[in-house]
Protein backbone atom coordinates (compact mmCIF):
# COMPACT_ATOMS: atom_id res chain seq x y z
CA UNK A 1 0.00 0.00 0.00
CA UNK A 2 1.45 3.56 -0.84
CA UNK A 3 1.17 6.34 1.46
CA UNK A 4 -2.27 8.05 0.93
CA UNK A 5 -3.99 4.38 1.26
CA UNK A 6 -2.16 3.64 4.57
CA UNK A 7 -3.61 6.91 5.94
CA UNK A 8 -6.51 6.28 4.91
CA UNK A 9 -6.81 2.73 6.31
CA UNK A 10 -5.67 4.18 9.91
CA UNK A 11 -8.02 6.87 9.53
CA UNK A 12 -10.50 4.10 8.96
CA UNK A 13 -9.46 1.94 11.60
CA UNK A 14 -9.56 4.77 14.40
CA UNK A 15 -12.26 5.41 13.82
CA UNK A 16 -13.54 1.67 14.15
CA UNK A 17 -11.95 1.53 17.04
CA UNK A 18 -13.47 4.77 18.88
CA UNK A 19 -16.91 3.06 17.90
CA UNK A 20 -16.12 0.21 19.36
CA UNK A 21 -15.05 2.03 22.38
CA UNK A 22 -18.21 3.82 22.94
CA UNK A 23 -19.87 0.65 23.64
CA UNK A 24 -17.78 -1.24 26.49
CA UNK A 25 -19.22 -1.67 30.26
CA UNK A 26 -16.61 -0.38 32.59
CA UNK A 27 -15.81 -3.98 33.38
CA UNK A 28 -14.58 -3.97 29.84
CA UNK A 29 -12.38 -0.92 30.05
CA UNK A 30 -10.68 -2.96 33.24
CA UNK A 31 -10.06 -6.17 31.18
CA UNK A 32 -6.71 -7.32 29.73
CA UNK A 33 -5.90 -6.86 26.51
CA UNK A 34 -4.28 -8.71 24.35
CA UNK A 35 -1.08 -6.54 24.83
CA UNK A 36 0.82 -8.03 27.73
CA UNK A 37 0.48 -6.53 31.03
CA UNK A 38 -1.81 -4.04 29.60
CA UNK A 39 -6.01 -3.33 30.28
CA UNK A 40 -8.25 -2.43 27.55
CA UNK A 41 -7.83 0.91 28.77
CA UNK A 42 -4.18 1.31 28.77
CA UNK A 43 -4.39 -0.10 24.81
CA UNK A 44 -6.92 2.74 24.25
CA UNK A 45 -4.51 5.54 25.77
CA UNK A 46 -1.28 4.29 23.65
CA UNK A 47 -3.40 4.29 20.47
CA UNK A 48 -4.76 8.02 21.95
CA UNK A 49 -1.27 9.18 22.17
CA UNK A 50 -0.07 8.14 19.23
CA UNK A 51 -1.22 10.88 17.12
CA UNK A 52 0.14 13.33 19.59
CA UNK A 53 3.92 13.78 19.46
CA UNK A 54 5.47 14.60 22.75
CA UNK A 55 8.34 17.01 23.21
CA UNK A 56 11.47 15.78 22.55
CA UNK A 57 12.73 16.81 26.02
CA UNK A 58 9.60 15.00 27.63
CA UNK A 59 10.87 11.88 25.65
CA UNK A 60 14.54 12.29 26.40
CA UNK A 61 13.24 12.67 30.60
CA UNK A 62 11.24 9.20 29.97
CA UNK A 63 13.71 7.36 28.42
CA UNK A 64 16.23 8.54 30.91
CA UNK A 65 13.77 7.07 33.36
CA UNK A 66 13.46 4.03 31.80
CA UNK A 67 16.91 3.76 32.01
CA UNK A 68 16.88 3.44 28.21
CA UNK A 69 14.44 0.26 27.56
CA UNK A 70 12.03 1.64 25.40
CA UNK A 71 9.57 -0.76 25.72
CA UNK A 72 9.69 0.42 29.11
CA UNK A 73 8.92 3.86 28.33
CA UNK A 74 6.18 3.48 26.20
CA UNK A 75 4.66 1.47 29.11
CA UNK A 76 4.88 3.82 31.80
CA UNK A 77 4.13 6.72 29.20
CA UNK A 78 0.88 4.95 28.48
CA UNK A 79 -0.25 3.80 31.97
CA UNK A 80 -0.24 7.24 32.60
CA UNK A 81 -2.21 8.78 30.15
CA UNK A 82 -4.87 6.09 30.45
CA UNK A 83 -5.65 7.97 33.50
CA UNK A 84 -7.47 10.17 31.64
CA UNK A 85 -11.38 9.70 31.49
CA UNK A 86 -11.91 6.86 29.46
CA UNK A 87 -14.94 9.50 27.36
CA UNK A 88 -11.92 12.07 26.80
CA UNK A 89 -9.75 8.75 25.87
CA UNK A 90 -12.18 7.84 22.96
CA UNK A 91 -12.80 11.52 21.64
CA UNK A 92 -9.07 11.69 21.18
CA UNK A 93 -9.00 8.71 18.97
CA UNK A 94 -12.33 9.95 16.85
CA UNK A 95 -11.22 13.45 16.35
CA UNK A 96 -7.75 13.00 15.44
CA UNK A 97 -8.18 9.83 13.53
CA UNK A 98 -7.32 11.39 10.36
CA UNK A 99 -3.85 13.07 12.01
CA UNK A 100 -0.52 12.32 10.13
CA UNK A 101 1.73 13.66 13.17
CA UNK A 102 3.87 11.28 13.99
CA UNK A 103 5.92 10.23 17.14
CA UNK A 104 9.64 10.35 17.24
CA UNK A 105 11.31 8.11 14.40
CA UNK A 106 8.66 6.35 12.86
CA UNK A 107 6.67 6.16 10.29
CA UNK A 108 3.23 5.57 8.62
CA UNK A 109 3.88 1.83 8.07
CA UNK A 110 5.01 1.68 11.44
CA UNK A 111 1.31 3.16 12.44
CA UNK A 112 -0.25 1.32 10.05
CA UNK A 113 0.77 -2.09 11.56
CA UNK A 114 0.19 -0.13 15.33
CA UNK A 115 -3.43 0.74 15.40
CA UNK A 116 -4.46 -2.74 13.30
CA UNK A 117 -2.71 -4.90 16.11
CA UNK A 118 -3.95 -2.79 19.24
CA UNK A 119 -7.19 -2.55 17.75
CA UNK A 120 -6.99 -6.84 17.97
CA UNK A 121 -5.85 -6.59 21.43
CA UNK A 122 -8.73 -4.64 22.00
CA UNK A 123 -11.65 -6.74 20.28
CA UNK A 124 -10.27 -10.38 20.55
CA UNK A 125 -10.36 -10.39 24.50
CA UNK A 126 -13.63 -9.08 24.53
CA UNK A 127 -15.27 -10.95 22.03
CA UNK A 128 -16.18 -8.43 19.89
CA UNK A 129 -15.32 -7.92 15.88
CA UNK A 130 -13.18 -5.04 14.87
CA UNK A 131 -13.10 -5.60 10.99
CA UNK A 132 -9.94 -5.20 9.21
CA UNK A 133 -8.82 -4.81 5.35
CA UNK A 134 -6.90 -7.50 4.03
CA UNK A 135 -4.65 -5.39 1.92
CA UNK A 136 -3.84 -3.03 5.26
CA UNK A 137 -3.09 -5.98 7.07
CA UNK A 138 -0.73 -7.82 4.66
CA UNK A 139 1.27 -4.71 4.59
CA UNK A 140 0.95 -4.34 8.46
CA UNK A 141 2.53 -7.94 8.44
CA UNK A 142 5.25 -7.24 6.20
CA UNK A 143 6.55 -4.38 8.40
CA UNK A 144 5.77 -5.58 11.63
CA UNK A 145 8.15 -8.70 10.52
CA UNK A 146 10.97 -6.71 9.85
CA UNK A 147 11.35 -5.28 12.90
CA UNK A 148 13.95 -5.99 15.41
CA UNK A 149 15.63 -4.19 18.10
CA UNK A 150 14.66 -2.27 20.30
CA UNK A 151 11.05 -3.96 19.91
CA UNK A 152 11.65 -7.59 18.81
CA UNK A 153 14.51 -9.94 18.29
CA UNK A 154 15.87 -9.18 14.85
CA UNK A 155 16.04 -13.08 14.14
CA UNK A 156 13.07 -14.24 15.40
CA UNK A 157 11.66 -15.16 12.14
CA UNK A 158 14.95 -16.99 11.06
CA UNK A 159 13.87 -20.33 9.26
CA UNK A 160 10.34 -19.61 9.02
CA UNK A 161 8.02 -19.24 5.88
CA UNK A 162 4.91 -17.40 6.41
CA UNK A 163 2.00 -17.75 4.20
CA UNK A 164 -1.62 -16.06 4.01
CA UNK A 165 -4.53 -18.50 3.17
CA UNK A 166 -6.50 -15.18 1.95
CA UNK A 167 -4.51 -13.15 0.33
CA UNK A 168 -1.39 -13.38 -1.64
CA UNK A 169 1.06 -12.49 0.54
CA UNK A 170 4.11 -14.64 2.24
CA UNK A 171 7.38 -13.93 4.14
CA UNK A 172 10.66 -15.81 4.30
CA UNK A 173 11.75 -19.32 3.75
CA UNK A 174 11.87 -22.52 5.64
CA UNK A 175 9.25 -24.35 8.05
CA UNK A 176 5.67 -23.04 7.24
CA UNK A 177 2.91 -21.55 8.57
CA UNK A 178 -0.56 -21.11 6.91
CA UNK A 179 -3.65 -19.18 7.65
CA UNK A 180 -5.08 -15.99 7.20
CA UNK A 181 -3.07 -12.89 7.09
CA UNK A 182 -4.34 -11.16 10.29
CA UNK A 183 -3.52 -14.65 12.15
CA UNK A 184 0.05 -14.34 11.29
CA UNK A 185 0.19 -10.41 11.50
CA UNK A 186 -0.41 -11.39 15.51
CA UNK A 187 1.94 -14.33 15.22
CA UNK A 188 4.15 -12.03 14.05
CA UNK A 189 4.04 -9.32 16.62
CA UNK A 190 3.70 -11.93 19.75
CA UNK A 191 -0.13 -12.67 19.75
CA UNK A 192 -1.20 -16.50 19.99
CA UNK A 193 -4.84 -15.23 20.19
CA UNK A 194 -5.66 -16.81 16.55
CA UNK A 195 -3.27 -20.10 17.00
CA UNK A 196 -6.48 -21.92 16.01
CA UNK A 197 -6.56 -20.51 12.40
CA UNK A 198 -2.56 -21.50 11.92
CA UNK A 199 -1.43 -24.59 10.37
CA UNK A 200 1.69 -26.16 9.31
CA UNK A 201 4.92 -27.72 11.00
CA UNK A 202 6.46 -24.58 11.80
CA UNK A 203 3.77 -23.24 13.92
CA UNK A 204 4.40 -24.86 17.52
CA UNK A 205 7.98 -23.71 16.98
CA UNK A 206 6.86 -20.25 15.59
CA UNK A 207 4.85 -19.68 18.84
CA UNK A 208 7.44 -21.29 21.32
CA UNK A 209 9.91 -18.96 20.10
CA UNK A 210 8.07 -15.22 19.22
CA UNK A 211 6.21 -15.28 21.88
CA UNK A 212 9.76 -15.87 24.54
CA UNK A 213 11.04 -12.74 21.95
CA UNK A 214 7.96 -10.15 23.20
CA UNK A 215 8.90 -8.49 26.52
CA UNK A 216 5.81 -7.72 28.64
CA UNK A 217 6.27 -4.45 31.10
CA UNK A 218 6.89 -6.03 34.09
CA UNK A 219 4.84 -6.29 37.36
CA UNK A 220 6.42 -3.69 39.40
CA UNK A 221 6.94 -1.67 36.56
CA UNK A 222 3.05 -1.52 36.52
CA UNK A 223 2.48 -0.91 40.16
CA UNK A 224 4.70 2.20 40.19
CA UNK A 225 2.86 3.69 37.73
CA UNK A 226 -0.61 2.86 38.32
Amino acid sequence: MDRESSWAAIERQRLAIAGLLTELTPEEWAAPSLCAGWRVRDVAAHIALTPQPMPLRTLLAAGLRARGDYNRMIDRLTVAHAKHPVAELVSQIRDQAASRRLPGPTNYRNILFDIIVHGQDIAIPLGRTLTTEPAAVAAAATTAAGIGRPIWDAHRLDGLRLRATDIDWEFGAGREIRGPVLALLLLVTGRTALRHELTGDGTDFAIDRLTRSRRAPAPHERAANS
